[in-house]
């Protein structure tokens, strides 16, 4: 999928960039390391798991979490301008119930958010979620992150009230938010 998105330049005049986005496999295992590593190092709040843990792991390692993100269960994409990374987003199929996936490790590159960007990897997403025919996909989100909250809103998303303590900072909760896929 190409995505084209004007971004702004030095100076007054605008450019045009040229985003594709495409789904993860193995022989991308550097590209999703590197997109990763810088999620998790620009947010660390947003996600479950932290750069000091992932930083860590081996080639082989990412590898593997390639062919995971993007098995039979699961979908990953990567926005890429050029061939550098810009933005991630995953799903996985819930293990207990069958019309239900999640989304996770979404993060979209400072310099290229409030492109769209973010709106069409959830997109992708979606389609997923609809070629499984999975009629709902749930998110969290960190308590303190009102423009994610926002964001996902806008995607027509909405808060559950269910809420559970953040993996890694106790003094934060993270929010359930739900969509149906129609």
């Amino acid at each position: 999928m190409i995505y084209q998105a004007a971004k702004e330049s030095i100076g007054p005049a605008e450019t045009t960039i040229v985003i594709t986005i495409e789904a993860v496999a193995q022989r991308d295992a550097s590209l999703l390391k590197d997109a990763r590593l810088r999620a998790l190092r620009d947010a660390p709040g947003a996600f479950s798991s932290t750069f000091e843990k992932e930083s860590v792991l081996s080639d082989a390692d990412w590898a593997e979490l390639a062919a995971q993100w993007s098995g039979d269960r699961s979908i990953t994409y990567l926005a890429k301008d050029a061939n550098a990374p810009c933005g991630i987003a995953a799903a996985y199929l819930d293990q207990e119930n069958a019309g239900l996936a999640h989304l996770v490790s979404m993060w979209v590159a400072p310099t290229y958010r409030r492109l769209g960007i973010g709106a069409a990897l959830v997109q992708r997403i979606f389609d997923w979620a609809r070629a499984k025919n999975i009629p709902r996909l749930t998110l969290l989100v960190t308590s303190n992150n009102d423009g994610a909250i926002r964001f996902y809103e806008r995607l027509g998303f909405a808060l559950t009230g269910k809420t559970t303590p953040h993996a890694n900072d106790p003094s934060w909760d993270d929010l359930e938010m739900t969509r149906t896929i129609a």
